[in-house]
């Protein structure tokens, strides 16, 4: 990864090697293991004031997860979300969003009901999703979206 990083950073273990690395919230291009190289999977908070540089300015498209700790779904689906995260490493970046400490943000993006999830291409949303689902179900919901992101218009 180049460029200025964010200074929030997380430890995330490679799965490929084992090795702890360091994420930032925010950085140019994708995360990767310093030991072995490999992709690693990219998951943050965001609120309503560093959400621009985290989830818009991403060169990854984002799946966005809006969310509030007192919403028993929510809880639910989080595992569900990184899981999905983990499994596409490289290829997308997760953003986690406390709707009760950004409620701009549920505003928004017109967020009635959470967990609601969103996919954005360079800040642009693309794709929206209200409720849990299985962890196969987010897949190939994120997967569907990205296959058609690839597509020429």
């Amino acid at each position: 990864m180049s460029g200025t990083a964010h200074p929030r950073t997380q430890t995330v273990r490679c799965g490929n090697c084992g090795r702890t690395n360091r994420i930032p919230a925010a950085a140019d291009g994708t995360p990767k293991c310093g030991n072995c190289h490999q992709a690693l999977p990219w998951i943050v908070d965001a609120t309503s004031q560093d959400f621009a540089e985290v989830a818009e300015q991403s060169t990854l498209p984002v799946l966005v997860d809006l969310w509030a700790t007192w919403c028993g779904p929510c809880r639910m689906v989080s595992p569900a979300l990184e899981r999905v995260a983990r499994d596409m490493a490289g290829r997308i970046k997760l953003v986690k969003v406390d709707i009760d400490k950004s409620p701009q943000l549920q505003q928004r993006f017109g967020v009635q009901a959470v967990p609601t999830l969103l996919i954005l291409d360079q800040g642009r949303e693309i794709s929206r999703q209200t409720g849990a689902a299985p962890p196969n179900v987010l897949r190939d919901w994120v997967e569907q979206t990205l296959s058609r992101r690839a597509q020429p218009a």
